[in-house]
């Protein structure tokens, strides 16, 4: 496979096959860019603009305090903390108590991380596309995944598009939702038989062999929410 600035993490992640792919895309991304908003770029003031608007939401505020860091993070929060204050409180007109938590709502619900991720993912989804659509050994690589989550299999579906991949379309939704089924199937069967573990006629299963199933219900909610799982 030709690799090149965008296909590089996309092709790195599928060589993996290990969990769900995209899964382990969106950390790929999210670790870049935690590592990026708490290097250099705090010092960048397009980027504290932004922050300064958009603030973090709980848990990459979170993620960045369990980091080393706390000065960087500490700077950022200090100019955003005081434009809050400024364009909330502080302000007088037509700025009453509705008004204040109307704006605040909006802020709630915004993310400087987030928004990037997701702009990195957008474009991984369309490298995605292009590849599967134009190189065999990316299809090869895809179609061997061992699951994709449900929410990611959701948004592989919905993003693909037969304009995007002329000659591959229904041979790449039709790959997804192989990977995906098998997956769900073999979910089904290994909490069944977690389950069955603990029935009086195993012994709680303590002399049983518990195979797979002994992370079925970890797996089943990953699967489920899109997080990423390892034994």
């Amino acid at each position: 496979m030709r690799d090149d600035i965008c296909t590089i993490p996309v092709s790195e992640v599928f060589e993996e096959q290990d969990g769900c792919p995209i899964c382990r895309m969106y950390h790929t991304v999210e670790e870049r860019i935690l590592n990026y908003i708490l290097g250099d770029a705090m010092m960048e003031p397009d980027v504290r603009i932004a922050t300064n608007k958009a603030g973090f939401c709980p848990n990459h505020l979170k993620k960045m305090m369990d980091r080393r860091g706390r000065l960087q993070l500490a700077l950022m929060l200090e100019t955003h903390i005081k434009e809050v204050n400024a364009n909330i409180f502080e302000k007088k007109l037509f700025n009453g108590a509705n008004k204040k938590a109307e704006r605040i709502e909006k802020l709630s619900d915004s993310c400087f991380i987030c928004d990037k991720i997701n702009w990195g993912i957008s474009r991984m989804f369309d490298t995605i596309y292009r590849c599967y659509e134009n190189e065999k050994d990316f299809r090869n690589l895809f179609d061997n995944q061992p699951q994709f989550c449900m929410p990611h299999y959701e948004m592989l579906i919905s993003g693909a598009k037969k304009q995007k991949m002329p000659n591959y379309y229904k041979e790449f939704c039709s790959s997804l939702t192989r990977i995906t089924a098998d997956y769900t199937k073999s979910l089904c069967e290994d909490v069944d038989k977690y389950c069955m573990m603990y029935d009086y006629r195993t012994d709680g299963g303590k002399n049983a062999d518990w195979g797979n199933s002994k992370t079925a219900v970890e797996r089943i909610v990953s699967y489920l929410n899109g997080e990423f799982f390892k034994e």
